[in-house]
């Protein structure tokens, strides 16, 4: 999975419908380029184990922010862990 391919289905399932905007990544002072994709494993507030895409920033951007963005790799809806699972 790409940046790219994870942006468009992240775009189709409606699931974060401004989370890849222009107006968005700007004002973070983010681009496409920046990011990176991985799978991974996380706990989410509730103690549930999910798959997921990390979408992470290769460089820091605007106020220092480095930290990664996950997506269940099933629905594409944004997931707010806890922590990562090794």
């Amino acid at each position: 999975m790409t940046p790219s391919e994870l942006k468009y289905n992240v775009e189709q399932a409606g699931t974060s419908p401004h989370f890849f905007t222009r107006k968005t990544m700007s004002f973070f002072g983010d681009t496409m380029r920046n990011y990176g994709v991985c799978s991974a494993l996380v706990e989410t507030f509730d103690g549930a184990h999910v798959n997921v895409w990390e979408l992470y920033r290769k460089h820091a951007v605007k106020g220092n922010l480095k930290s990664s963005v996950y997506f269940d790799k099933l629905t594409f809806r944004r997931i707010h862990a806890t922590r990562q699972i090794e």
